[in-house]
């Protein structure tokens, strides 16, 4: 658990929904030349956001100095404000102040963010690198499939395999041109990164 671990106040925790998510944050860190370890920031994966106030009443207790930051999806935002002006940590109400306290959300979320930098030829180059474009061709004959967008296709097809979005989020995150690196995740970095 997060705060059995994490109880130093000086160690800055970012809060992730997820295992792919924590990947992505960990491997931009090492692209933009950032020493997390180093900096006393730790990525914790919530294995869902629906965990949040959990993580948050466990991070928040005892530690008065310490920072904890966010990456969330952006049809979670509801749930974030009410979690956080839950512990003390809002208001929250808006974009903004979410922003201000370190919580930064992804449209529709981190997979579609990521698409979005690469675009979805690149994408495809990608499975097709990494032995999957064959898999995502069949997927997108799928009756269910074949009238949607292929970004909207890629982001399903991701998350129809166990490890597959975990296995893809480095990945992705080295193909990234750097000007096209997502505002949240780059924002989200910059907040760690920087001494309280």
């Amino acid at each position: 658990m997060p705060g059995d671990v994490l109880r130093d106040a000086s160690v800055t925790v970012l809060l992730v929904e997820g295992h792919s998510d924590r990947l992505a944050v960990e491997a931009l860190a090492v692209r933009l030349g950032h020493d997390l370890v180093g900096a006393g920031v730790t990525v914790v994966s919530m294995d869902g956001v629906t965990n949040l106030h959990r993580h948050l009443a466990e991070l928040v207790a005892g530690r008065p100095a310490g920072r904890v930051l966010g990456l969330f999806d952006a049809p979670e935002t509801a749930h974030v404000q009410r979690a956080l002006e839950a512990r003390g940590l809002g208001p929250a109400g808006t974009e903004a102040e979410l922003t201000e306290r370190g919580f930064f959300s992804c449209e529709p979320d981190l997979e579609g963010e990521l698409i979005r930098a690469l675009g979805v030829e690149r994408m495809q180059e990608l499975l097709a690198e990494h032995g999957e474009l064959p898999r995502f061709r069949r997927f997108q004959y799928q009756p269910a499939q074949r009238e949607r967008p292929t970004d909207a296709q890629l982001r399903r097809f991701l998350g129809t395999h166990s490890g597959r979005k975990a296995r893809f989020a480095p990945i992705r995150i080295d193909a990234l041109d750097e000007s096209r690196i997502p505002g949240a995740l780059r924002a989200l970095l910059t907040v760690a990164m920087r001494r309280p």
